[in-house]
C-alpha cells in the first residue's frame, strides 16, 4: 500500500485562469479543481513541501502571458507564504527552471503531480521527471484534457485523450492514482 511522507513534494502544474476561456476547447473532468484543492489542503495541513508551477508564456498575445487576466492562478491555487514557485515557458517544468535542484535540496522521495493539461504540461513534466530519476506519482482525477482533432480532423473527445495519456503514463513513467487514494496515503496516521 502506498505511503507518502514528509519528503513527498506536491507539484501543481499550470493551475491558471486562461484555460477556462477561448481559445481552449471543451474539456473533461469538471471535478479536477476540487480534487486538486483537496490535495493542496492535505499537504498544507501536513506541512509537506509544495512547489507551484506557472506557465509564463513568451508567445505574443497568449492568454497565459504575464499581465494577461488568464495568467492568474485559479481561485485557491495561489502559492502561500513559504511555498515555492517555478515559472516556465515550455511544457516541462524541468526545462529552464531550478525544479530539479529544488527537489534535490528537499531530498524528495516522490513527486505528486496534478494540473493542466494531462496530455500537455502535466504529461511532459511527469515523463521528464521520471527520465531524470524522480519517483513520479500522478493524481488521475486532479487533471484534465481538452478535445483534440487528429491529423484527419476527426474529433477525439477530451475524456478519451485523458484516459489514453493516463494509461501511457502508468505503463512507463508514473504511479497513477485517484485523489482519494493519495489522500489516504498522505494521512499521518496511515500505517501502510
Amino acid at each position: 500500500m502506498l505511503k507518502l511522507g514528509t519528503r513527498t513534494v506536491l507539484l501543481p502544474v499550470d493551475l491558471q485562469m486562461a484555460f477556462d476561456a477561448a481559445p481552449w476547447p471543451p474539456r473533461n473532468n469538471p471535478a479536477s479543481d476540487e480534487n486538486g484543492l483537496a490535495l493542496l489542503a492535505a499537504w498544507r495541513k501536513n506541512g509537506w513541501p509544495v512547489i507551484h508551477v506557472r506557465h509564463d508564456s513568451i508567445v505574443p498575445g497568449s492568454t497565459l502571458g504575464p499581465g494577461m487576466p488568464g495568467h492568474a492562478f485559479r481561485p485557491g491555487f495561489e502559492p502561500r507564504e513559504g511555498e515555492a514557485l517555478v515559472t516556465k515557458s515550455v511544457n516541462s517544468a524541468f526545462i529552464g527552471t531550478d525544479l530539479d535542484l529544488r527537489l534535490k535540496r528537499l531530498q524528495a522521495e516522490a513527486v505528486v503531480v496534478f494540473g493542466i493539461a494531462t496530455d500537455m504540461c502535466v504529461s511532459t513534466t511527469v515523463r521528464m521527471g521520471a527520465n531524470m530519476g524522480w519517483r513520479m506519482i500522478l493524481a488521475s482525477d486532479a487533471c484534465f484534457c481538452f478535445d483534440q482533432r487528429d491529423l484527419d480532423g476527426t474529433l477525439i473527445p477530451a475524456d478519451a485523450m485523458h484516459r489514453a495519456h493516463l494509461a501511457t503514463l502508468a505503463a512507463e513513467f508514473a504511479t497513477v492514482l485517484p485523489t482519494a487514494a493519495l489522500l489516504t496515503a498522505a494521512r499521518p496516521d496511515h500505517s501502510g
